[in-house]
């Protein structure tokens, strides 16, 4: 039975929440605050984390970079703000989904098994990836993107972005594919975004990038990464 971790400091919110995945099949842990949050982590395994922005010691947003900093547990925002400037924030940071309240409780679910869904795809697949004989490497464990010995300096977009290509070579993915591996289920974003990340991935990495030799365009489909 899959763990859950409610961090969320209105005790009533906390409840329900705890309830709909109690039904749901999952065993729950509860902390209030991001103090009491780290200490739980220090000493219990958790699969997922459902976190509230709000919270009265330390904010969801550093929270969330504090535990992206020593772990890849899946962690989704529970936010009362609507606006898609600060939910895409959220992921950028380390989020993996966000849902806004007040939420369906068939909604949550469905994401909470969405999220564990991806997880368990990555978890089967190598956490160091070695691409051309050296020259580009790709540590999902430190997180941490080298090229020809010289860490490149990714946004937590363009990182996701590079290790969906790295972890499915020569599979090519389309736009709307590669929203959903990185972005939240409902992002509104234009597709137009995702050649944009493409655009400065390249800047980085390539020798050329009007030419490139790792991430290549599938005219008419979309991307693949042919870099091995």
């Amino acid at each position: 039975m899959r763990t859950i971790l409610v961090v969320e400091d209105e005790p009533k919110i906390r409840q329900v929440v705890t309830s709909y995945l109690i039904h749901g099949g999952y065993q729950v842990e509860e902390a209030e605050s991001g103090h009491q949050t780290l200490a739980l982590l220090e000493r219990t395994s958790v699969d997922l984390i459902l976190l509230d922005l709000m919270l009265p010691d330390i904010s969801g947003e550093v929270l969330c970079q504090q535990i992206r900093a020593r772990s890849s547990i899946p962690i989704i925002m529970l936010t009362a703000k609507s606006a898609k400037s600060q939910q895409v924030h959220g992921l950028e940071i380390g989020a993996d989904d966000y849902i806004v309240k007040p939420f369906d409780p068939a909604e949550l679910l469905a994401r909470i098994r969405a999220v564990l869904r991806r997880t368990n795809e990555e978890d089967v697949l190598a956490d160091r990836i070695v691409s051309k004989n050296g020259e580009l490497v790709v540590d999902s464990v430190r997180n941490e993107v080298l090229l020809k010995d010289q860490p490149v300096p990714l946004t937590g977009a363009e990182y996701k972005l590079l290790l969906v290509f790295v972890r499915h070579p020569c599979r090519t993915f389309s736009r709307e594919e590669l929203i959903e591996k990185i972005h939240s289920l409902d992002f509104e974003g234009d597709t137009r975004t995702i050649d944009q990340h493409i655009k400065n991935i390249r800047q980085k990495i390539e020798t050329d990038p009007k030419k490139p030799t790792y991430i290549q365009t599938v005219y008419g489909v979309g991307y693949r990464y042919s870099g091995g």
